[in-house]
Parts: structure tokens; C-alpha cells; sequence
């Protein structure tokens, strides 16, 4: 709001009041919206490829090809972040990204496309998130500090969440007008405003984390990972929101594999039907991610509750074949994702300590979407031999279960609200790293 001339920021965005954070939190907004543009406009390409039928087991390996290189050389991406100055990591990966777009929407554009080369375009896409992802989110603490890094994830979740609302809409309605290429050619496009917020950064006003040594050798590699590894293992707190998301991404998260489908073969709404699916999942995982953004420090309850509502609106919506009840399952197929991925992210970056959070984030992305390959290939595979509702059955049931499990660990007191297992908040185990000055620990309560 505006008092007295000057901006101020409610609880919601404090973040904001960061001027690096601003530029790259708009950056992000034109260019998320345009990912979720290709999002749409992928998913359909293929169905009108090969039909519905074949489109889900396609969907699913393609989304193996995508994030099989994050699984593979996730963990080595965090050694890179930690490494090289992330600013200019992620200029470079960002460009990247926008030059795949554009290629894949030139290729449509000129009636050349196969099915080979989008899985190319898709592996390739998956070698620059793998380096991409470890270094945007653990740069996003240095734009704001430890003491604003819950509220500055929250509100990349509020961005990541309102562009799925806009973005899936306007993709339906471009892809019913003039085609699936223009989609692709825009979301090339919008990584430049991305680019443009990193270059317009103010160097003073970045807080970067002390950086790791180039290691020379592969067993000083080794040693590198290895104490990423060891910090998670022995710090329970962040293993426990590694654990649940990683089940919940999994089997909880195939979104882009089951919503083509979903649209064409057993509620028949065609493209638009498609995007507002995605739209109102989107106002869902928006309103949830504002209301993470509340909260002074990340909760594992909501974490937990997260993952539990996800897999109950994946069960219902296995149950339906009505649309407008399909809608509000989706809608709160959002609301439980975004809550469970924003307060995981925000629990393991309050707890990690600067000089370690590239290999320690870079855990949680090779978790979080170096899962993919086996869920999309799982999804694809169980749809494509019993139907879609079959592999709703599946996902929501295992995202459920894995977070009811969680739940009764926290109740059953193996994770304390200190951030331990059992360690005081000064404790250290051989091989973690203690909390962070200024940083406080998370909550479960």
C-alpha cells in the first residue's frame, strides 16, 4: 500500500521492500507465465499428434527425458552454485532456456516438428535446469536476507501460481486462434524480462553466501557432495520436508502427464476446457502460496496438510467424470501442492547455513523434480495400461499416506520444533553444519 508518498509493504510482501528481489519477482512473473503457456500448448501438440490414447504415455517419457538429467547431475549443480556467482549463473541458464523455447516454437511454426526432436529440445531443456534450479532458489536468499526468505519463496509460489491462472487461458485461447506455436515463441521470448531483472541488479545490495573452493579433483568433488548429503541426513528437520516432498512430487504432482488426457479423454472440453483446468488449479495454488506468504516462519504442518489434501483431491478427482467437479478437485489439487512444495523450500533454507545451501538445495531440486522421471514414467505407464482415473488412483493414494506417515512422526515426537530429532538447538552431529546467524528455525506447531 501507499502512505505518505512511499510504498509500504504488508506481511504478505515484505520481501518486496528488496529492490534486487522486485526485479527479479516481476522478472519472473512475465517469464512463468509464459512457461505455462508451452505447458498447455506441449500437452496438446502431442495429443493432436498421436491421440489421446498414446498421449499419455508419451507425456509421461517426456516428462522422464525432461528431468532424468536434474536427477543424474542435480547434485553436481549444487556444486556449480556454490562455486560460481549465482547472478550470473542463472543469467546464463535463463538464456538458455529462451533459446530451446524459441527453437521448439519455430520448429511447430514451420510444420517440421517430430516427436524426436521435442524430446530433444526436452533433454537439453532438462541439462540447464539441472545447473538452473539449485542456483535460482538458493540465490533468492541473497536478494533478501535469512530474516525475509520464507515471505520471498511464498511470493515466488504467489508468481509461479498467478501465472497459472493467466497463463493456461491465454493459452487456450491462442492455441484455438492461431496455433500452438505462437506459445512456444512467446514463453522464448519472456525469459528475457527474467534476464534483464538479473542484469539491472544492484551488486551492493546482494548478501552472497561465502563460495566453495573450484574443486580440482574427483575425489574433492566427491567430498563436496558428500557433505551436502550428510548435512540433510543428519539435520531431521530438512530431511523430514525432503522425504514428504519428494513423495508428493512423485506421485502428486503429474499434472502436465494427466490434465491433457484428463481434458480430451474423459471430460471432452477440448483446448479451453484444457486451459481453464489449469486455471483454476492455478487460483488455487495462488491463494495458497498468499497465505504461506502470512506466515513469519514455515510451519511443517502445512507442509503435511499440504500433501494430504493433494492426494484427497487426486482421489476425487479419479472419481469423476463430471467437469465442474473435476474444477474444484483441481482447484484443490493447488492449494495442497503449493502449500507442501512452498513450505518444504522455505524449511530447508531457513535451516541451511550459507556456504553449504547450493548442495543442500540442489538435494531438494534432484528430489523435488529429479522425481519426475519416475513419476511421469509411473503415471504414463499405469494410464496408458488401465486409464488415466487408474493412475489418479495411484498418485493420490501414495501422496496421502506418505504425508499421513509424516504426520504421525511429528505426533510420535522424532521431529522437534527446534529443527531436530532429538538436538538442541546449538547440537551438532559429525558431518552437519550448525543454524545460521539471524535465521530463525521453522515450526511445527
Amino acid at each position: 500500500m501507499i502512505q505518505g508518498g512511499r510504498v509500504r509493504f504488508t506481511a504478505t510482501g515484505r520481501a518486496l521492500k528488496h529492490r534486487n528481489f522486485r526485479l527479479f519477482f516481476f522478472g519472473q512473473l512475465i517469464s512463468v507465465t509464459g512457461t505455462w503457456m508451452q505447458s498447455v500448448a506441449l500437452g496438446w501438440l502431442l495429443v493432436t499428434m498421436v491421440g489421446s490414447n498414446q498421449a499419455i504415455v508419451l507425456l509421461g517419457l517426456l516428462g522422464v527425458v525432461q528431468f532424468l538429467p536434474v536427477l543424474a547431475l542435480g547434485l553436481f549443480g549444487g556444486i556449480i552454485a556454490d562455486v560460481w556467482p549465482k547472478r550470473y549463473l542463472v543469467i546464463g541458464t535463463q538464456t538458455a532456456a529462451g533459446i530451446l523455447a524459441l527453437t521448439l516454437g519455430v520448429l511447430v511454426y514451420s510444420g517440421e516438428i517430430r516427436i524426436w526432436q521435442i524430446f530433444l529440445l526436452a533433454f537439453l531443456l532438462g541439462l540447464v535446469n539441472a545447473a538452473d534450479m539449485p542456483a535460482r532458489q538458493s540465490f533468492v536468499v541473497e536478494m533478501v536476507g535469512p530474516e525475509d526468505i520464507a515471505n520471498a519463496i511464498a511470493l515466488n509460489s504467489a508468481v509461479f501460481n498467478g501465472a497459472r491462472v493467466v497463463g493456461p487461458a491465454v493459452a487456450g485461447i491462442l492455441i484455438a486462434l492461431v496455433g500452438t506455436a505462437s506459445c512456444f515463441i512467446l514463453n522464448g521470448l519472456s525469459y528475457a524480462a527474467v534476464v534483464v531483472g538479473l542484469v539491472a541488479m544492484r551488486d551492493a545490495e546482494l548478501r552472497p553466501a561465502d563460495r566453495l573452493a573450484m574443486p580440482r579433483s574427483v575425489a574433492a568433488i566427491g567430498e563436496n557432495l558428500g557433505e551436502g548429503l550428510r548435512y540433510v541426513w543428519h539435520t531431521p528437520i530438512v530431511l523430514l520436508a525432503i522425504s514428504v516432498i519428494g513423495f508428493v512430487s512423485t506421485f502428486g504432482m503429474n499434472f502436465n502427464v494427466i490434465l491433457p488426457v484428463l481434458a480430451a479423454g474423459v471430460l471432452n472440453v477440448g483446448p479451453n476446457g484444457l486451459g481453464w483446468l489449469y486455471s483454476v488449479m492455478g487460483a488455487g495454488a495462488l491463494i495458497a502460496a498468499l497465505g504461506v506468504a502470512t506466515l513469519r516462519r514455515p510451519h511443517i504442518r502445512v507442509l503435511i496438510g499440504g500433501g494430504m489434501i493433494l492426494g484427497a483431491a487426486e482421489l476425487v478427482l479419479a472419481s469423476t467424470t463430471s467437469y465442474p467437479v473435476a474444477m474444484v478437485a483441481v482447484f484443490f489439487c493447488g492449494v495442497g501442492a503449493i502449500a507442501a512444495a512452498a513450505s518444504a523450500n522455505s524449511l530447508v533454507q531457513i535451516t541451511v547455513p550459507g556456504p553449504l545451501r547450493g548442495r543442500v538445495m540442489s538435494v531438494y531440486t534432484t528430489v523435488f523434480a529429479g522425481s519426475t522421471p519416475v513419476g511421469s514414467g509411473l503415471t504414463g505407464g499405469v494410464g496408458g495400461l488401465w486409464g488415466t482415473p487408474a493412475a489418479l488412483v495411484m498418485n493420490g493414494a501414495l501422496a496421502f499416506g506418505s504425508s499421513t506417515v509424516a504426520a504421525v512422526a511429528v505426533l510420535r515426537g522424532h521431529i522437534r520444533a527446534d529443527g531436530g530429532g532429538g538436538l538442541g538447538r546449538g547440537s551438532r552431529t559429525p558431518g552437519s553444519a550448525p543454524v545460521p546467524q539471524g535465521a530463525s528455525l521453522p515450526s511445527i506447531d
